[in-house]
Protein backbone atom coordinates (compact mmCIF):
# COMPACT_ATOMS: atom_id res chain seq x y z
CA UNK A 1 0.00 0.00 0.00
CA UNK A 2 1.23 3.50 -0.83
CA UNK A 3 2.38 5.64 2.07
CA UNK A 4 -0.24 8.07 3.34
CA UNK A 5 0.97 11.67 3.46
CA UNK A 6 -0.84 14.58 5.13
CA UNK A 7 0.08 18.16 4.18
CA UNK A 8 -0.78 20.80 6.77
CA UNK A 9 -0.28 24.54 7.13
CA UNK A 10 -1.51 26.15 3.90
CA UNK A 11 -4.75 27.67 2.67
CA UNK A 12 -5.17 24.54 0.59
CA UNK A 13 -5.96 23.57 -2.99
CA UNK A 14 -6.68 24.77 -5.62
CA UNK A 15 -3.83 27.19 -4.93
CA UNK A 16 -4.95 30.80 -4.80
CA UNK A 17 -2.80 32.49 -2.17
CA UNK A 18 0.99 32.29 -2.10
CA UNK A 19 4.22 30.35 -2.30
CA UNK A 20 3.41 27.43 0.00
CA UNK A 21 0.13 26.81 -1.84
CA UNK A 22 1.90 26.79 -5.20
CA UNK A 23 4.46 24.38 -3.75
CA UNK A 24 1.69 22.01 -2.57
CA UNK A 25 0.05 22.16 -6.02
CA UNK A 26 3.19 20.91 -7.76
CA UNK A 27 4.09 18.42 -5.04
CA UNK A 28 0.66 16.83 -5.47
CA UNK A 29 0.90 16.99 -9.27
CA UNK A 30 4.16 15.05 -9.27
CA UNK A 31 3.63 12.65 -6.34
CA UNK A 32 -0.10 11.84 -6.06
CA UNK A 33 0.36 8.77 -8.27
CA UNK A 34 2.87 7.29 -5.79
CA UNK A 35 1.40 8.39 -2.44
CA UNK A 36 -2.04 8.76 -0.87
CA UNK A 37 -1.91 12.50 -0.22
CA UNK A 38 -4.36 14.49 1.90
CA UNK A 39 -4.24 18.28 1.89
CA UNK A 40 -5.86 20.24 4.72
CA UNK A 41 -7.70 23.33 3.50
CA UNK A 42 -8.97 26.50 5.14
CA UNK A 43 -12.75 26.08 4.89
CA UNK A 44 -13.67 29.80 5.04
CA UNK A 45 -11.52 30.43 1.92
CA UNK A 46 -13.39 28.00 -0.34
CA UNK A 47 -17.02 28.42 -1.35
CA UNK A 48 -16.74 25.42 -3.66
CA UNK A 49 -15.38 22.45 -1.72
CA UNK A 50 -13.93 19.83 -4.00
CA UNK A 51 -13.49 16.33 -2.54
CA UNK A 52 -10.16 15.93 -4.34
CA UNK A 53 -7.75 17.82 -6.56
CA UNK A 54 -5.01 16.48 -8.85
CA UNK A 55 -5.38 13.10 -7.13
CA UNK A 56 -5.09 14.41 -3.56
CA UNK A 57 -7.93 14.16 -1.02
CA UNK A 58 -9.02 17.53 0.39
CA UNK A 59 -10.11 17.97 4.03
CA UNK A 60 -11.67 21.31 5.00
CA UNK A 61 -11.10 22.75 8.47
CA UNK A 62 -13.60 25.31 9.89
CA UNK A 63 -10.69 27.68 10.63
CA UNK A 64 -8.52 30.10 8.67
CA UNK A 65 -4.98 28.93 7.97
CA UNK A 66 -3.61 32.47 8.44
CA UNK A 67 -4.03 34.98 11.24
CA UNK A 68 -5.16 34.29 14.81
CA UNK A 69 -6.92 31.03 13.87
CA UNK A 70 -3.82 29.49 12.31
CA UNK A 71 -2.69 27.81 15.53
CA UNK A 72 -6.07 26.12 15.89
CA UNK A 73 -6.05 25.17 12.20
CA UNK A 74 -2.67 23.43 12.53
CA UNK A 75 -3.46 21.83 15.90
CA UNK A 76 -6.73 20.22 14.78
CA UNK A 77 -5.29 19.19 11.41
CA UNK A 78 -2.32 17.43 13.03
CA UNK A 79 -4.59 15.61 15.48
CA UNK A 80 -6.81 14.49 12.62
CA UNK A 81 -3.79 13.27 10.62
CA UNK A 82 -2.61 11.16 13.57
CA UNK A 83 -5.47 8.74 12.86
CA UNK A 84 -4.31 7.65 9.41
CA UNK A 85 -1.15 9.32 8.04
CA UNK A 86 2.27 7.71 7.89
CA UNK A 87 3.99 11.03 7.11
CA UNK A 88 2.87 14.51 8.15
CA UNK A 89 4.40 17.42 6.25
CA UNK A 90 3.93 20.64 8.23
CA UNK A 91 4.48 23.93 6.40
CA UNK A 92 5.15 26.74 8.85
CA UNK A 93 6.30 26.58 12.46
CA UNK A 94 3.36 25.42 14.53
CA UNK A 95 2.11 22.50 16.60
CA UNK A 96 5.54 21.56 17.93
CA UNK A 97 4.26 20.28 21.27
CA UNK A 98 2.36 17.56 19.37
CA UNK A 99 5.42 16.26 17.53
CA UNK A 100 6.66 13.90 20.30
CA UNK A 101 3.27 12.15 20.21
CA UNK A 102 3.71 11.63 16.47
CA UNK A 103 6.93 9.73 17.03
CA UNK A 104 5.26 7.66 19.78
CA UNK A 105 2.49 6.77 17.30
CA UNK A 106 4.98 5.86 14.58
CA UNK A 107 4.28 8.95 12.47
CA UNK A 108 7.04 10.91 10.75
CA UNK A 109 6.85 14.70 11.09
CA UNK A 110 8.62 16.64 8.34
CA UNK A 111 8.81 20.38 9.03
CA UNK A 112 9.42 23.08 6.45
CA UNK A 113 8.84 26.32 8.31
CA UNK A 114 9.69 28.57 5.36
CA UNK A 115 11.54 31.71 6.38
CA UNK A 116 12.45 33.15 9.76
CA UNK A 117 9.12 34.90 10.05
CA UNK A 118 9.48 36.18 13.59
CA UNK A 119 12.22 38.54 12.41
CA UNK A 120 9.94 40.39 10.01
CA UNK A 121 9.65 44.05 10.95
CA UNK A 122 5.90 44.08 10.26
CA UNK A 123 5.22 42.17 13.50
CA UNK A 124 4.95 43.82 16.90
CA UNK A 125 7.18 42.71 19.82
CA UNK A 126 4.61 40.36 21.38
CA UNK A 127 3.81 38.68 18.06
CA UNK A 128 7.53 38.26 17.36
CA UNK A 129 8.03 36.58 20.75
CA UNK A 130 5.14 34.18 20.15
CA UNK A 131 6.38 33.29 16.67
CA UNK A 132 9.91 32.78 17.96
CA UNK A 133 8.59 30.44 20.65
CA UNK A 134 6.57 28.45 18.11
CA UNK A 135 9.60 28.20 15.84
CA UNK A 136 11.84 26.92 18.64
CA UNK A 137 9.35 24.31 19.86
CA UNK A 138 8.73 23.04 16.32
CA UNK A 139 12.32 23.00 15.04
CA UNK A 140 13.60 21.23 18.15
CA UNK A 141 10.97 18.47 18.07
CA UNK A 142 10.35 17.70 14.39
CA UNK A 143 11.85 14.40 13.25
CA UNK A 144 12.98 15.80 9.90
CA UNK A 145 13.79 19.43 9.08
CA UNK A 146 13.65 20.90 5.59
CA UNK A 147 15.08 24.29 4.63
CA UNK A 148 14.55 25.90 1.23
CA UNK A 149 17.71 28.01 1.43
CA UNK A 150 21.24 27.47 2.72
CA UNK A 151 20.88 30.58 4.86
CA UNK A 152 17.95 29.00 6.71
CA UNK A 153 19.87 25.75 7.11
CA UNK A 154 22.82 27.60 8.64
CA UNK A 155 20.39 29.33 11.02
CA UNK A 156 18.92 25.99 12.16
CA UNK A 157 22.41 24.63 12.77
CA UNK A 158 23.83 27.59 14.68
CA UNK A 159 20.66 28.40 16.64
CA UNK A 160 19.28 24.94 17.43
CA UNK A 161 22.16 22.60 16.64
CA UNK A 162 20.03 20.77 14.06
CA UNK A 163 20.92 19.73 10.55
CA UNK A 164 18.33 20.05 7.80
CA UNK A 165 17.68 18.83 4.26
CA UNK A 166 18.08 21.52 1.61
CA UNK A 167 15.08 21.33 -0.74
CA UNK A 168 14.43 24.54 -2.59
CA UNK A 169 11.51 25.85 -4.63
CA UNK A 170 10.47 25.41 -8.23
CA UNK A 171 9.94 28.19 -10.72
CA UNK A 172 9.55 26.47 -14.08
CA UNK A 173 5.82 27.27 -14.12
CA UNK A 174 6.72 30.86 -15.02
CA UNK A 175 5.46 31.69 -18.51
CA UNK A 176 6.05 34.27 -21.22
CA UNK A 177 2.63 34.99 -22.74
CA UNK A 178 2.42 36.89 -26.05
CA UNK A 179 1.95 40.64 -25.73
CA UNK A 180 -1.55 41.55 -26.88
CA UNK A 181 -2.69 44.80 -28.45
CA UNK A 182 -5.11 45.46 -25.58
CA UNK A 183 -2.32 45.02 -23.03
CA UNK A 184 -0.02 47.44 -24.85
CA UNK A 185 -2.86 49.93 -25.28
CA UNK A 186 -3.54 49.94 -21.54
CA UNK A 187 0.13 50.02 -20.52
CA UNK A 188 1.98 51.89 -23.30
CA UNK A 189 5.18 52.29 -21.26
CA UNK A 190 5.80 48.53 -21.64
CA UNK A 191 6.93 49.25 -25.23
CA UNK A 192 10.18 50.75 -23.90
CA UNK A 193 12.85 49.21 -21.62
CA UNK A 194 11.64 49.19 -18.02
CA UNK A 195 12.38 47.66 -14.63
CA UNK A 196 9.82 45.55 -12.81
CA UNK A 197 9.11 44.68 -9.18
CA UNK A 198 6.25 42.81 -7.50
CA UNK A 199 5.83 42.31 -3.76
CA UNK A 200 3.56 42.55 -0.78
CA UNK A 201 3.81 46.15 0.34
CA UNK A 202 5.52 45.79 3.70
CA UNK A 203 8.66 47.33 5.11
CA UNK A 204 10.86 44.20 5.11
CA UNK A 205 10.54 44.01 1.32
CA UNK A 206 12.45 47.31 1.10
CA UNK A 207 9.69 49.03 -0.84
CA UNK A 208 10.86 52.57 -0.08
CA UNK A 209 14.48 51.70 -0.84
CA UNK A 210 13.56 50.49 -4.33
CA UNK A 211 11.37 53.50 -5.05
CA UNK A 212 13.96 55.93 -3.70
CA UNK A 213 16.62 54.27 -5.87
CA UNK A 214 14.58 54.81 -9.01
CA UNK A 215 13.65 58.32 -7.94
CA UNK A 216 17.41 59.03 -7.85
CA UNK A 217 18.10 57.35 -11.18
CA UNK A 218 18.09 59.10 -14.54
CA UNK A 219 14.42 58.43 -15.28
CA UNK A 220 14.63 54.73 -16.13
CA UNK A 221 11.00 53.51 -15.89
CA UNK A 222 9.90 51.24 -13.04
CA UNK A 223 6.65 49.25 -12.91
CA UNK A 224 5.91 48.13 -9.34
CA UNK A 225 2.87 45.94 -8.63
CA UNK A 226 1.65 45.48 -5.04
CA UNK A 227 -1.21 45.81 -2.60
CA UNK A 228 -0.68 49.53 -2.04
CA UNK A 229 -4.23 50.20 -0.82
CA UNK A 230 -4.28 47.53 1.89
CA UNK A 231 -2.32 49.46 4.54
CA UNK A 232 -1.59 53.01 5.69
CA UNK A 233 2.07 52.33 4.91
CA UNK A 234 1.26 51.39 1.32
CA UNK A 235 -1.06 54.34 0.77
CA UNK A 236 1.51 56.81 2.11
CA UNK A 237 4.36 55.39 0.02
CA UNK A 238 2.26 55.34 -3.14
CA UNK A 239 1.19 58.96 -2.62
CA UNK A 240 4.81 60.03 -2.15
CA UNK A 241 6.28 58.32 -5.22
CA UNK A 242 3.38 58.56 -7.68
CA UNK A 243 4.55 62.10 -8.45
CA UNK A 244 7.51 60.70 -10.44
CA UNK A 245 6.39 60.28 -14.08
CA UNK A 246 8.70 57.31 -14.71
CA UNK A 247 7.49 55.33 -11.64
CA UNK A 248 4.28 53.38 -12.27
CA UNK A 249 2.69 51.95 -9.09
CA UNK A 250 -0.07 49.47 -9.93
CA UNK A 251 -2.45 47.76 -7.54
CA UNK A 252 -2.18 44.00 -7.09
CA UNK A 253 -2.94 42.06 -10.29
CA UNK A 254 -4.22 38.50 -9.96
CA UNK A 255 -4.61 37.68 -13.65
CA UNK A 256 -1.53 35.48 -14.25
CA UNK A 257 -1.30 36.39 -17.95
CA UNK A 258 -1.21 40.12 -17.22
CA UNK A 259 1.23 39.71 -14.35
CA UNK A 260 3.49 37.45 -16.40
CA UNK A 261 3.39 39.87 -19.33
CA UNK A 262 4.74 42.65 -17.13
CA UNK A 263 7.41 40.41 -15.67
CA UNK A 264 8.50 38.46 -18.73
CA UNK A 265 9.22 41.49 -20.93
CA UNK A 266 11.00 43.75 -18.45
CA UNK A 267 14.64 44.71 -18.93
CA UNK A 268 15.44 44.37 -15.24
CA UNK A 269 13.78 42.52 -12.36
CA UNK A 270 14.26 44.23 -8.98
CA UNK A 271 14.00 42.01 -5.89
CA UNK A 272 13.85 43.70 -2.50
CA UNK A 273 12.85 40.86 -0.15
CA UNK A 274 15.07 40.70 2.92
CA UNK A 275 13.41 37.96 5.04
CA UNK A 276 12.60 34.36 4.34
CA UNK A 277 14.51 31.80 2.33
CA UNK A 278 14.28 30.99 -1.37
CA UNK A 279 11.70 33.44 -2.64
CA UNK A 280 9.24 32.16 -5.28
CA UNK A 281 9.15 35.36 -7.33
CA UNK A 282 12.95 35.39 -7.54
CA UNK A 283 13.30 31.83 -8.85
CA UNK A 284 10.47 32.45 -11.34
CA UNK A 285 12.34 35.52 -12.63
CA UNK A 286 15.47 33.39 -12.97
CA UNK A 287 13.56 30.81 -15.04
CA UNK A 288 12.46 33.59 -17.38
CA UNK A 289 16.08 34.56 -17.89
CA UNK A 290 15.65 38.06 -16.51
CA UNK A 291 18.47 40.35 -15.45
CA UNK A 292 18.24 40.68 -11.68
CA UNK A 293 19.13 43.41 -9.19
CA UNK A 294 18.62 41.93 -5.73
CA UNK A 295 18.77 43.27 -2.21
CA UNK A 296 22.04 42.09 -0.68
CA UNK A 297 21.08 39.53 1.95
CA UNK A 298 22.37 35.99 2.52
CA UNK A 299 19.16 34.30 1.29
CA UNK A 300 19.12 36.10 -2.05
CA UNK A 301 22.84 35.50 -2.58
CA UNK A 302 22.37 31.79 -1.88
CA UNK A 303 19.46 31.59 -4.33
CA UNK A 304 21.39 33.30 -7.12
CA UNK A 305 24.77 31.70 -6.27
CA UNK A 306 26.30 35.18 -5.81
CA UNK A 307 25.89 35.81 -9.54
CA UNK A 308 23.16 38.47 -9.59
CA UNK A 309 23.92 42.16 -9.05
CA UNK A 310 23.17 43.39 -5.52
CA UNK A 311 22.31 46.61 -3.72
CA UNK A 312 22.38 47.51 -0.03
CA UNK A 313 20.66 50.89 -0.21
CA UNK A 314 18.84 53.27 -2.54
CA UNK A 315 22.07 54.91 -3.69
CA UNK A 316 23.54 51.51 -4.62
CA UNK A 317 20.44 50.59 -6.61
CA UNK A 318 20.45 53.92 -8.43
CA UNK A 319 24.11 53.40 -9.33
CA UNK A 320 23.37 49.89 -10.69
CA UNK A 321 20.59 51.24 -12.90
CA UNK A 322 22.69 54.16 -14.18
CA UNK A 323 26.08 52.56 -14.60
CA UNK A 324 25.74 48.84 -15.41
CA UNK A 325 26.39 48.18 -19.14
CA UNK A 326 23.69 46.37 -21.07
CA UNK A 327 26.18 43.62 -21.94
CA UNK A 328 26.64 42.87 -18.23
CA UNK A 329 22.89 42.53 -17.67
CA UNK A 330 22.56 40.34 -20.78
CA UNK A 331 25.33 37.97 -19.66
CA UNK A 332 23.89 37.78 -16.16
CA UNK A 333 20.43 36.83 -17.42
CA UNK A 334 21.84 33.71 -19.10
CA UNK A 335 23.57 32.72 -15.86
CA UNK A 336 20.32 33.14 -13.90
CA UNK A 337 18.48 30.84 -16.30
CA UNK A 338 21.22 28.19 -16.09
CA UNK A 339 21.03 28.15 -12.28
CA UNK A 340 17.24 27.91 -12.35
CA UNK A 341 17.25 24.99 -14.79
CA UNK A 342 19.79 23.17 -12.66
CA UNK A 343 18.22 23.74 -9.24
CA UNK A 344 14.68 25.16 -9.29
CA UNK A 345 12.50 22.74 -11.24
CA UNK A 346 9.43 21.12 -9.67
CA UNK A 347 10.45 17.66 -10.86
CA UNK A 348 13.68 18.01 -8.88
CA UNK A 349 11.92 19.39 -5.80
CA UNK A 350 9.26 16.64 -5.80
CA UNK A 351 11.86 13.87 -6.13
CA UNK A 352 13.71 15.16 -3.07
CA UNK A 353 10.51 15.17 -1.00
CA UNK A 354 9.72 11.65 -2.22
CA UNK A 355 13.03 10.51 -0.71
CA UNK A 356 12.00 11.92 2.67
CA UNK A 357 8.54 10.35 2.47
CA UNK A 358 9.96 6.90 1.91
Amino acid sequence: MNKRVAIIGTMGLPAKYGGFETFVHFLVEYLAKDYEITVYCSGPEYQERLPSYLGAKLVYMPFRANGPQSLLFDFVSILHAFFYADVILVLGASGGFLYPFARFLGKRIILNQGGIDWRRSKWGPMTQKLMHFLEASSVKKAEVLVCDNKGIGDYFLTTYGRKSHLIEYGGDQASRPPLTGSFLAEYPYVREPYAFAVARIQADNNIEMILDGFAQSTGFPLVFIGNWASSDFGKAVKARYSTFPHIHLLEAIYDPDVLNSFRAYCSLYVHGHSAGGTNPSLVEAMHLGLSIASFDVVYNRATTEDKALYFKDAEGLAALVRETPESTWRAQSAVMMEIAQRRYKWSIIAAKYAELFT
